[in-house]
């Protein structure tokens, strides 16, 4: 198929969404310019030697009835690669019924559903209707698992743990995913950085509860290559209660908030970055040991 082509069946679908869920409440597009990019390129376009210039990503809200929760909010999240649908959406399903693992694994499952029965068709009303065929069941094991709450007042109270995740990808140039990890760490009070361009790096550090989080996010999306190439983890005290936790993890911190890093981009694409200044601002922050753990090599 060419680049037209795809554009083709991924305005189609999107126009047959659009029927089905009419109102915001229902269907939401995260960026208009996309989709009447796309529209243009299918419409008025002379070429199918490249894709439209950006890509449409578009949220599906639902409201079920579940037996343990009531009704439960489902977000399901879409962006089309420009290759779609010879190769899968990537499509992120977010329900606050479900546990982190149980999350984990209906991504699994659904994934693995749609390379079985949607290969080389357009399939996010499939991943629609699977969800709500589905999801009643992920639930139930997320509310089994949940253990009773203990009455004994003299727990002991869980450690927590200080992580810095280093993460690295084959490549980082899909804005939707970059935009995905500023979100994701903001919300999660997660500081570091991300790199885009060829090869990827994101770093996060905060509470591992958090980090583990983030990482059960990003995972699951469309990559060539992820990995955590290395991680840190440091057991807080708690001598001095809340107050000692936080100024714990605060001292702990590489980094200041969480920022997109670019390090001079060049290349044909501008997608390949200068590993001289990563170093150095690795160096900066204190981390320049990691440069060796990524590369296999020591920075200058």
């Amino acid at each position: 198929m060419s680049y037209l082509e795809w554009a083709e069946c991924q305005l189609a679908e999107i126009e047959l969404l659009t029927s089905m869920f009419p109102t915001l409440e229902e269907l939401e597009f995260i960026d208009q310019l996309a989709l009447a990019e796309l529209r243009d390129y299918v419409e008025v376009s002379a070429s199918a030697d490249s894709p439209p210039p950006s890509r449409p990503q578009f949220l599906i809200k639902h409201k079920l009835d579940t037996e343990h929760t009531g009704r439960a909010d489902v977000i399901l999240s879409c962006a089309y690669p420009s290759e779609y649908p010879s190769v899968m959406p990537e499509i992120t399903v977010r329900c606050a019924g479900l546990s982190r693992a149980q999350q984990t694994q209906l991504h699994a499952d659904l994934n693995a559903y749609l390379m079985e029965n949607c290969q080389g068709e357009v399939c996010v009303l499939s991943a629609v209707d699977w969800v709500k065929d589905n999801l009643q069941v992920f639930i139930n094991k997320s509310s089994s698992a949940t253990p009773a709450p203990k009455r004994e007042s003299a727990s002991p109270r869980p450690q927590e743990v200080f992580s810095r995740l280093w993460i690295y990808s084959h490549h980082i140039y899909n804005k939707t995913k970059r935009k995905n990890i500023l979100e994701w760490s903001k919300e999660l009070g997660l500081s570091g950085f991300s790199m885009p361009g060829k090869p990827g790096i994101v770093c996060v550090e905060g509470l591992q509860s958090a980090c583990e989080e983030f990482w059960s996010r990003v995972k699951v999306l469309t990559w060539k290559k992820i990995m955590i190439r290395h991680r840190e983890d440091i057991p807080l005290d708690h001598q001095d209660e809340d107050r000692g936790t936080v100024q714990s993890i605060d001292s702990l911190r590489k980094f200041t908030g969480f920022e997109e890093a670019m390090f001079d981009p060049h290349g044909n694409r501008g997608n390949h970055v200068d590993l001289g200044l990563l170093y150095q601002f690795l160096n900066e922050k204190g981390c320049c040991d990691v440069f060796q753990i990524y590369f296999g090599i020591e920075g200058r």
